[in-house]
């Protein structure tokens, strides 16, 4: 037998389904305005881009073990540059998103020269203490409003040329155009961030980041670089989280330091989206993100019980499912909608063994 005679893939026939289903879904979503009300649009906005905080903070914690609690910081400086790029230079804020994406990145540089001088619960603390002083540096800025905020100006976000093509695709008013240009671009965010994670998880890349995760040592003894892999991976969330902050304070036009920099809102929340669903896993935080909304519709009325909920909720998937409600599925049926183990062929049929 030679080694010719084996292959691996990582391909699987769940896999083949939820690729064809991905397809047949995203081409649904960008249909969707033509028969969907705008409360349904609404909606789907705020799951796709929580989906999409919620995929990023997943890369770090869940496959690259860094468990940051300061992901608000490079949502609330991605959404600041935008405002800042429309209002005081009269940017595009289309042009602006990706303003948000380099703001974040900037401030990451500095974020991670400190935080990955800490480790476990300290790097989280400090990722927290590093998104404050971010807070309060860009509540002292006047020109766009201190500590009260400021809004967009209106022609800057009823004037897209897109929004007339918009609303005569449609026949909808330029609020309503308005809505469905952000829910397509978070669709598309959504479908960028998930696609990118799982191509990089299905290549080398991936492997290395996991054993970095699992043991840093034994990841150096095998020569992965530990130092470039972290540096890596924080600074393409923390990016990719900064244009998505600002996409969605370009949909509601009205911004805030304690809004923008919100703990629960865009940290608190996003690690319950991935530890209900289930952390290390593409699937768990998609399959959050559906129960989240699920309980915001139906709790959030009743103020503080809400926040109590989620916590019991938490704490109960966390004894009882420790890898999140899609490891308990996963475990009893073994599907794998995004499967990236490694499956080595044999010559023989059926001859194969799991990486």
């Amino acid at each position: 037998m030679t080694p010719t005679h084996w292959r691996m893939t990582t391909l699987t026939r769940a896999g083949l389904v939820t690729g064809g289903l991905a397809l047949a879904l995203i081409v649904l979503g960008l249909v969707l305005p033509a028969f969907a009300s705008r409360k349904l649009i609404q909606d789907l906005f705020y799951i796709l881009t929580m989906l999409t905080l919620a995929q990023l903070w997943n890369l770090l914690a869940g496959y690259g073990g860094l468990v940051s609690v300061g992901q608000q910081a490079f949502v609330g400086i991605g959404a600041y540059a935008l405002f800042g790029g429309v209002i005081l230079a009269g940017m595009d804020p289309l042009l602006a998103l990706l303003l948000g994406g380099l703001a974040a990145l900037v401030l990451a540089v500095p974020m991670a020269f400190f935080a990955f001088r800490l480790h476990g619960a300290y790097f989280a603390i400090g990722t927290w203490v590093m998104a404050e002083v971010a807070r309060l540096s860009i509540a002292q800025w006047k020109a766009l409003g201190g500590g009260t905020g400021t809004s967009l100006p209106r022609d800057a976000t009823s004037g897209m040329k897109v929004l007339d093509w918009i609303g005569a695709l449609f026949g909808v008013r330029a609020a309503a155009a308005r809505d469905i240009l952000a829910y397509w671009l978070a669709l598309m965010l959504a479908v960028a961030v998930i696609g990118g994670i799982y191509w990089l998880l299905r290549n080398r890349l991936g492997l290395g980041l996991i054993a970095v995760r699992d043991n840093i040592e034994a990841a150096r003894s095998v020569g992965v670089d530990v130092r470039r892999m972290k540096w890596a991976v924080f600074l393409l969330a923390s990016a990719a989280t900064g244009v998505t902050g600002a996409l969605i304070f370009l949909q509601t036009a009205r911004i805030s330091p304690d809004a923008a920099f919100a703990l629960t809102d865009w940290t608190a929340y996003v690690i319950f989206i991935v530890v209900i669903g289930g952390i290390g896993t593409i699937e768990g935080p998609i399959l959050g993100v559906l129960v989240f909304f699920a309980l915001r519709s139906l709790l959030a009325d009743y103020g503080s019980w809400y926040l109590l909920t989620l916590g019991v909720i938490a704490i109960v998937v966390m004894l009882f499912a420790p890898r999140g409600l899609w490891g308990l599925i996963s475990d009893r049926t073994g599907v794998q909608l995004f499967p990236v183990r490694r499956w080595l062929h044999g010559p023989g049929v059926g001859e194969e063994t799991s990486r």
